[in-house]
């Protein structure tokens, strides 16, 4: 059993192991992205070496602390994180970085995975508000506008 808003739910509840699995998802799609910024941040080139090279930098840093707190917040509300390369690749959303990537095809990756990540965060928002799970529609809230954010300046640099 577990507890959500000092509601009792049993594991076979479908609207809370939907709420788990969608911040599984989550977590399994920030730590792909943070393996590939990482990916970009090495081996991004051109004339943008430099801002690309911080920004990807900056960014990688940001989605270790997204997959930290809601891999804490799936923890308080009595789910278990995924947290093995195996699991997040299997229940990520995004693709991996080929190795072969432009470094404008680098920026437009990430936005599209930003796009991504805001989409099956706003599923995973309704899914606790439907949950009275505040703190967790709070905490994607936040987190899907600072991504929201991000993906408009990439798209600023990008042109568009």
């Amino acid at each position: 059993m577990t507890t959500v808003n000092n509601q009792t739910h049993t594991s076979e509840n479908t609207q809370i192991d939907s709420l788990y699995n969608a911040l599984n998802i989550q977590i399994a799609n920030w730590s792909v992205l943070y393996t590939k910024l990482h990916n970009f941040h090495w081996y991004v080139k051109g004339e943008n070496f430099y801002t690309l090279h911080a920004k990807f930098e900056e960014l990688y840093d940001q989605v270790t602390g997204y997959m930290d707190d809601v891999a804490e917040r799936l923890l308080a509300i009595g789910g278990r994180p995924v947290a093995t390369i195996k699991e997040q690749l299997e229940l990520s959303t995004l693709l991996e970085a080929t190795g072969n990537e432009t470094a404008n095809q680098m920026v437009v990756s990430v936005v599209e995975d930003f796009a991504t990540l805001s989409g099956e965060m706003s599923e995973a928002i309704t899914l606790a508000e439907e949950l009275a799970d505040h703190p967790t529609a709070d905490l994607l809230t936040g987190i899907r506008g600072e991504v929201e954010k991000a993906a408009w300046m990439l798209n600023a640099y990008l042109g568009r």
